[in-house]
């Protein structure tokens, strides 16, 4: 007779762990966030071209989308906490770096440093609470709080690098990082146990390269697309990389020890969650975007009020992912991501209705619904994801977790970006007045911050008249985008819904049998 093992309990030790692994998980977010406030500050002292400047901006998240599953496999194999120890110095001593860059070179460098430190956070510290905490509700809270610390460094990020930078140099806001990643070293061979694969192999470096430059090359295309439109450029970057993804996939399944386990993806169950992850954070990181131009340039707040107003939403995220463990206690995880997904389709489509009707309160009250709805989601099926995969294999599991959320956010942002640009363009087509120079109504049909740049250049009787149709536009195009994403929502809730549910998406309060043993 099978007597069912109960899985051992989280002790002190485990749960003060988690509260360590959440430091740079939280730092991971606040540098996303941080250097756009310093952008003003670092262009006048540093003189970068503007394609210096896109480069200061952009190859941070570039490295850590590329990196994600090589940095998920090397800590499979080196251990995941020497991986994570390594990855802290590097990202401490290279923030260092960039606080005292002295030309645009020195902080792309810096930066590029930034990127691949940062890519062995989120697989290591994900991969160690799948081994930390084997009873699977503690694991559900483990991994919300872990969600929640990048929805709470994203939203104290901007206020804390306000405040450093209204008394500091731009550097000031990479050296938030050094004294965290201090503390985290030093109490990380304490309380964090070592876990490794102890019959792994070696790397495949070829593997490595295709995986990099193939993710490298979709998220560049797709960045494309959402900068400059649909063009032959992006069209081939996007498929350059899709052949290069090919090739890694069909190396993998040939190699007897692959950099990613294919088989994982034969699950339905994980399949499934890895598309649900990436499908529901498709639609937040558009709508976050979106939601904050709308704030400050249709209802005219300043960043810092329109910072504070996003708050209510960030303070959401964080609450549902904390009371996703309690939820799945009373239903099924299948049926709490089935009924968060319709939650936060009626806030999309709330946001839609708001944003028409110009209610700063109503617009805000749905963009926190929408975030409470999508926050379990995001927590349980990470919790899936990294579950499915046997425990020698976490690392890996996380990566290619983290790397559907980055293309899903890019995804997100180019093509309901482009959704935004084509409505208000074909509604700006017909903003010629005689009164506005050709330069200037082009500059207009293209932005909403063109069109708001331009008024501010001719007289007001002119001006007054293009704003107060270029913010018509750019809302009718935040409207028809919410919509799309409140029905892409309620979709993923029935893919969830006849999947996972055929699957059997094991409840929360199981128990599962012990994992790997830690080394210490």
């Amino acid at each position: 007779m099978n007597i069912p093992v109960e899985a051992p309990r989280a002790g002190r030790r485990e749960w003060i762990g988690l509260a360590v692994l959440a430091l740079p998980c939280l730092l991971y977010s606040m540098d996303m966030t941080v250097l756009n406030l310093a952008v003003p500050a670092l262009s006048v002292d540093l003189k970068p071209s503007s394609a210096q400047l896109l480069w200061i901006v952009d190859i941070y998240g570039f490295l850590v989308a590329g990196a994600l599953i090589t940095m998920g496999t090397l800590g499979d194999r080196i251990g995941r906490r020497r991986l994570l120890m390594i990855g802290a110095t590097a990202f401490g001593a290279a923030s260092v770096f960039a606080a005292f860059a002295t030309s645009a070179e020195m902080l792309i460098a810096a930066r590029a440093i930034l990127g691949v430190a940062a890519a062995t956070l989120a697989p290591s510290t994900l991969s160690l609470l799948r081994n930390m905490f084997h009873d699977p509700r503690e694991r559900t809270f483990a991994i919300g709080v872990w969600i929640s610390s990048y929805s709470a460094g994203a939203a104290i990020g901007p206020l804390v690098g306000g405040v450093l930078l209204a008394y500091f140099w731009w550097g000031s806001v990479f050296l938030i990082a050094v004294p965290v990643m201090i503390v985290l070293l030093a109490v990380a061979p304490i309380l964090l146990p070592e876990f490794r694969d102890p019959n792994a192999g070696r790397i495949d470096i070829a593997s490595a390269i295709l995986s990099l430059a193939a993710v490298l090359s979709v998220i560049y295309g797709i960045k494309w697309v959402a900068e400059q439109g649909f063009g032959a450029p992006a069209v081939l970057t996007i498929a350059v990389g899709l052949a290069l993804g090919y090739v890694f996939v069909r190396r993998q399944k040939r190699l007897a020890d692959p950099l990613i386990d294919i088989d994982l993806f034969r699950r339905p169950a994980f399949s499934a969650a890895l598309v649900t992850n990436l499908l529901s954070l498709f639609v937040a990181f558009g709508s976050f975007l979106f939601i904050g131009q709308y704030l400050q340039l249709v209802l005219d707040l300043t960043p810092l009020e329109a910072g504070v107003w996003s708050l209510p939403s960030s303070l959401a995220f964080i609450l549902g992912s904390m009371m996703t463990s309690r939820l799945t206690a009373l239903a099924r995880p299948v049926f709490v991501m089935a009924s968060g997904l319709l939650v936060a389709a009626a806030g999309f489509a709330a946001v839609a209705m708001a944003a028409d009707a110009r209610n700063l309160v109503a617009l805000i009250a749905a963009f926190t619904l929408f975030s409470l709805g999508l926050a379990p989601v995001f927590t349980l099926t990470t919790d899936l994801i990294v579950g499915a995969a046997p425990p020698e294999r976490a690392g890996a599991a996380s990566a290619i977790s983290e790397t559907g959320a980055e293309l899903g956010g890019a995804l997100g942002i180019a093509v309901l970006g482009s959704l935004v640009t084509a409505v208000y363009r074909n509604a700006m087509e017909t903003v010629s007045p005689v009164e506005l120079p050709a330069s200037l109504a082009e500059i207009a049909r293209d932005t909403l911050g063109g069109a708001r740049a331009a008024a501010g250049m001719v007289p007001e009787a002119v001006g007054a008249p293009l704003l107060a149709t270029a913010r018509a536009a750019f809302t009718h195009g935040l409207v028809f985008t919410s919509l799309t994403a409140a029905v892409i929502t309620a979709a993923t809730a029935l893919l969830v819904i006849g999947i996972l549910r055929r699957e059997g998406a094991r409840p929360a309060g199981d128990v599962e049998r012990p994992l790997s043993a830690p080394s210490s």
